[in-house]
């Protein structure tokens, strides 16, 4: 389509095909709707141009044959890891910790290292058609101010973390024996300046990075402050087989290694665990009770041969997963390939482990990367589906990004569409194949481009990034 410019805040409206799951259960695709934000940044109309109240509202922005969908929802990454996407494939966790991540976010150590690479890295989750993130950071108080400051900026709804360790940590310049009074410190100091900040778009999350780097007074410690102050608490859990033997030699009075969270007080429903792939019956049972959230990172844990999620088991169960693209454990920050790995990995399962549970669709995959998502961090009621009432976090895409031909390869497009019965308009025009809402997602899953988020808005104003 011709080049068009995108409303850049509230009020608008735009015209496009909808295609979004929600809340309750079920999709809904409107082949030619519109999609109206007010002044509040709020959906004020999602439906069919023929079920409008009265004529197109004036001056509505026509986007056709582009899709409206709910804004992604990234459940677990690491800021300053994203330079190091692509690096150390194959590497153990602890061995990939030491050589990569650990040095990467000592450099965080200098502010003006963040202040520099943070407006770059939300760019790059918008432009990928993220506009909710749960990160961690890094152990530096000033790094982290930055980063908020970043996120203020950008307009990104983000949720961040100062890093907590105290058995292990990367900074040299604390003394031992206050590395844990100064950590609870900061992340309170950081709590009272931005949990909550740019009227509630921006969140804490306490970070206690796993149970190998924290010792089980900080994990109590970080838990009550997160209950005292009403913010998240964030970690890792069950990620890698030697990662979970040390957590065994290091907590042996706890019965596992869900337990050493739970004796620390940490699970509950504003508890996110990323990875849980080893799980035992007992760990998901509890996690499960407690109603404590899991982000699935399958980028992330093929990437390092951790292992494969046993994710139809886990949602039958009832836990409560939405997806992470674990940057740079996963090598990119878009979700849809992190969808595209959950979808290759769970068909893996069924063939090489006689799994017999049904592999989840491409709507189910795009449930999971937005109101799933929504519902890990308990914002289901705000974001996550675009439904009438809820704030307007909206992306849009172009799906000719994903035809497997190029543009004007008449003769060989026009064949594909008539050898699969399609009715075509035009030669090359084979969009009737993607009428299927289903066969759409699929398409943006496993022909995902990076030029295809074409614009995000978070409370309907526009995000820099997405071409």
């Amino acid at each position: 389509m011709p080049a068009v410019e995108l409303p850049d805040r509230p009020p608008f409206a735009i015209r496009a095909r909808i295609l979004t799951p929600l809340a309750a259960g079920g999709t809904l695709d409107v082949a030619d709707g519109v999609v109206e934000v007010d002044t509040t940044g709020r959906l004020a109309f999602v439906g069919a141009v023929a079920d409008l109240p009265g004529d197109v509202p004036a001056g509505t922005i026509d986007l056709r044959p582009w899709v409206v969908l709910p804004g992604l929802i990234d459940t677990h990454a690491h800021l300053p890891q994203l330079p190091n996407a692509g690096l150390g494939f194959a590497l153990d966790l602890l061995t990939w910790l030491d050589r990569l991540t650990f040095p990467t976010e000592r450099s965080w150590a200098d502010p003006a290292v963040a202040e520099r690479l943070s407006p770059a890295i939300f760019r790059a989750f918008a432009a990928a058609g993220t506009t909710t993130v749960l990160a961690y950071g890094v152990v530096y108080e000033a790094a982290m101010d930055a980063a908020f400051r970043a996120a203020e900026a950008h307009g990104i709804r983000a949720i961040l973390g100062k890093v907590m360790m105290d058995r292990v940590t990367y900074d040299p310049t604390i003394e031992p024996s206050t590395i844990m009074e100064r950590s609870l410190r900061e992340s309170s100091d950081l709590i009272g300046r931005w949990h909550g900040a740019a009227d509630e778009r921006l969140g804490y999350a306490v970070t206690p990075r796993f149970a190998v780097s924290c010792t089980a007074e900080l994990l109590r410690e970080s838990a009550s402050l997160a209950r005292s102050a009403g913010t998240w608490w964030q970690s890792h859990v069950s990620e890698d087989p030697g990662e979970i033997a040390e957590v065994a030699r290091l907590f042996p009075e706890a019965r596992d290694y869900v337990d050493v969270y739970d004796l620390a007080g940490g699970l509950g429903d504003r508890s996110v665990l990323a990875h849980a792939i080893h799980l035992s019956d007992r760990e998901l049972a509890r996690l499960v009770e407690t109603g404590t959230r899991v982000s699935h990172c399958p980028s992330s844990n093929l990437f390092i041969g951790a292992g494969v999620m046993p994710l139809a088991r886990w949602l039958e169960a009832g836990l409560v997963v939405g997806l992470g693209s674990d940057v740079s454990g996963g090598p990119e920050p878009s979700l849809f390939s992190v969808m595209r790995a959950g979808a290759y990995s769970q068909m893996a399962r069924r063939a090489l482990d006689g799994e017999t549970r049904a592999p989840l669709g491409p709507l189910d995959w795009l449930r999971l990367g937005t109101i799933d998502g929504a519902k890990v961090l308990g914002l289901e009621d705000r974001i996550g589906s675009l439904e009438m009432g809820k704030e307007a976090d909206v992306i849009v895409v172009d799906p000719a990004m994903t035809a497997p031909l190029r543009a004007g390869d008449d003769r060989s497009e026009a064949a594909a569409a008539a050898s699969s019965g399609a009715a075509s308009s035009s030669a090359g025009d084979v969009a009737g194949l993607l009428d299927d809402p289903a066969a759409l997602v699929s398409r943006l899953i496993f022909r995902a481009h990076p030029d295809m988020v074409r614009g995000a808005w978070v409370r309907g104003r526009k995000l820099e990034g997405p071409t």
